[in-house]
């Protein structure tokens, strides 16, 4: 419960821009690109910062990666309280992604893996289901004290609550993991090369990483542009936070029963199972205008995409040593972080240059037919070898 809470509190920094996405946009004559692109900046370096802070943590302890993350959140939020484009840009970008979320995300993964054997998938899931928590339980609170006060200070004051519950949690709770990393076997008991699906090691981890960054480019749509979508509608902003709130509640009690399904049948199952689900729900989201249909959507798109990211871990896991899980588990998550980066991004310049959100899905929706071609192979190369064991 204490790596949950972590989660929560260390994800719940990047929704402050996500809901006030249009008031910061109107200090910059309401490019929403500039915006969006900080929260990509976020999801960005929490990838390339969970390489190097999941190695660190190795060496000096997950406790130490989560408090210097937890300070640099708070940081990230009171420089990107001095405006946009630059310290904003700056201050998610680096000091709540790279070295913030980037000291939590992947080091947890990491710690919280290697303490269970049986059942890693719901355990992953549980703890991976913070940052959706988040999602679900801060954007109302957000939106209504910056209605009542502005971004900017909602953003000061998060910082200082972030960082006053997940330090003591930090140190109290995680301490040494007692899983034993034995050293890489790289042959089998011929001295031949192992191999992974019948093909080389990392041929398979790259398929998995593009599929990863395929997946999350539509995953990251809705979730950063949902409420904007909504008052683009007419439908009021407090209205679109709650929807945000739905889709990410759902996709937090899900998670625990995607966490069950992955332990049954294994974690490239899941994702391709979660990731056609995906693609269904951003169909739909095309093709829907109206408030109440708005809240269905949202609902179903959280109940389907939210056992994606834990059950790529879980492949990852089945698949290769516990001993390559502290620098194979940080780069997909750098992949998935580009994607998601990628998609916010994507999704405000499209608007941008369009007016509207319909070209932002539909190229959203292709990349989700991409990923599920890449991880169909994989999930056939999987049944195949287990129909010949």
């Amino acid at each position: 419960m204490a790596a949950l809470f972590t989660m929560l509190m260390a994800f719940g920094a990047a929704w402050i821009t996500v809901v006030a996405l249009k008031d910061i946009a109107a200090e910059v004559n309401g490019i929403r690109s500039i915006p969006a692109l900080a929260s990509a900046l976020a999801w960005l370096g929490s990838g390339v910062g969970g390489i190097l802070m999941g190695r660190l943590a190795d060496k000096v302890g997950t406790r130490w990666t989560v408090i210097c993350g937890a300070l640099m959140i708070g940081l990230g939020l009171a420089i990107s309280t001095l405006g946009p484009p630059w310290p904003l840009w700056v201050g998610h970008g680096l000091f709540i992604g790279l070295i913030g979320l980037g000291g939590i995300n992947a080091p947890m993964y990491i710690y919280v893996s290697r303490w269970f054997d049986r059942r890693r998938g719901s355990a992953l899931a549980l703890i991976s289901s913070g940052s959706y928590l988040a999602g679900a339980m801060w954007p109302p609170l957000f939106e209504r004290v910056i209605a009542d006060f502005g971004w900017r200070q909602t953003m000061l004051w998060y910082g200082v609550l972030e960082i006053a519950v997940i330090i003591p949690l930090a140190v109290t709770y995680f301490s040494a993991p007692p899983e034993v990393i034995h050293p890489p076997a790289p042959t089998d008991g011929a001295g031949a090369k192992v191999r992974v699906l019948g093909w080389p090691p990392n041929a398979v981890f790259a398929v998995m990483c593009v599929a990863a960054v395929l997946c999350c480019i539509p995953m990251a749509m809705p979730q950063g542009h949902l409420v904007a979508f909504c008052s683009d509608l007419g439908i009021a902003r407090s209205t679109g936070a709650l929807m945000l709130s739905v889709l990410l509640g759902t996709a937090f009690l899900s998670r625990q029963i995607w966490g069950a399904i992955s332990d049954r049948i294994g974690g490239l199952a899941t994702v391709f199972i979660g990731s056609g689900w995906q693609a269904a729900s951003m169909t739909a989201l095309l093709l829907t205008q109206n408030e109440a249909g708005l809240f269905t959507v949202a609902a179903a798109f959280g109940l389907g995409f939210s056992g994606i990211i834990p059950a790529y871990v879980l492949a990852l896991r089945e698949l290769f040593p516990a001993s390559e899980a502290s620098w194979r588990i940080p780069t997909l998550l750098l992949f998935s972080g580009c994607g998601m980066a990628l998609g916010g991004w994507l999704a405000g310049l499209l608007y941008d240059h369009f007016g509207y959100y319909a070209p932002a899905f539909a190229a959203g929706i292709g990349a989700n037919m991409l990923n599920l071609l890449l991880v169909g192979i994989l999930v056939g190369r999987q049944r195949l070898r287990i129909s010949y064991a």
